[in-house]
C-alpha cells in the first residue's frame, strides 16, 4: 500500500496525525468493495484558486469544490492497477464545510477521501438511486472507522 501525499497549500494547517487515518479510510475502503490491497493513491491539498483551476479545466465548472477525483483508467477494472488514481481535497473548502457541518475538520477530510475513493472505484451520484447507493457505502466505511457526523475533535 503506497500512499503519495503532496501538501501544496499554506492557508489552512495540516495535522501529520490524519496520515494514518487517510491510510485506514483507504484501506476500509477497498476492504468494503473486496479490491486488492496492493495499490497506489496519490493525495494532494490544495488550496480554492487551485481547486478551482481544476475544477474548471477538468469538468468546466469555474468554481471551487471540496474534492476531485482522477481515477488512472475509466471502467470496471480500474483497481487492478497498481495506481487507482489522485484524489484533491481543498483544505480551505473542507475546513469550511467541517464549520458549517459542525463536525472536525479531520472527519471531513476523512469523509472527502473515502468519497474520492469510491469515485476512484468507479461510483458516481449523477441521479438519486446511483447517490443512494454510493451514500450508503460510504456510511458503511465512516461507520467501520467509527467516525460519525457532528463529531467535533481538536481539529
Amino acid at each position: 500500500m503506497e500512499i503519495q501525499i503532496d501538501n501544496r497549500q499554506n492557508k489552512v494547517q495540516l495535522d501529520e496525525d490524519i496520515i494514518p487515518l487517510i491510510e485506514n479510510a483507504i484501506k476500509a475502503v477497498l476492504e468494503l468493495e473486496g479490491k486488492p490491497l496492493d495499490y497506489e493513491v496519490s493525495i494532494s491539498f490544495v488550496d480554492n484558486e487551485e481547486i478551482r483551476e481544476l475544477n474548471r479545466l477538468y469538468r468546466n465548472v469555474d468554481k471551487e469544490t471540496d474534492v476531485l477525483s482522477f481515477p488512472m483508467e475509466e471502467g470496471e477494472d480500474n483497481y487492478s492497477m497498481n495506481m487507482l488514481g489522485d484524489i484533491v481535497i481543498s483544505l480551505e473548502k473542507a475546513l469550511e464545510q467541517s464549520i458549517e457541518y459542525n463536525h472536525s475538520l479531520t472527519r471531513e477530510i476523512i469523509y472527502l477521501t473515502v468519497h474520492s475513493m469510491f469515485h476512484l472505484l468507479g461510483y458516481d451520484h449523477m441521479n438519486d438511486e446511483d447517490r443512494l447507493i454510493m451514500r450508503n457505502r460510504e456510511k458503511e466505511v465512516m461507520k467501520s472507522l467509527k467516525i460519525f457526523k457532528n463529531e467535533r475533535d481538536n481539529s
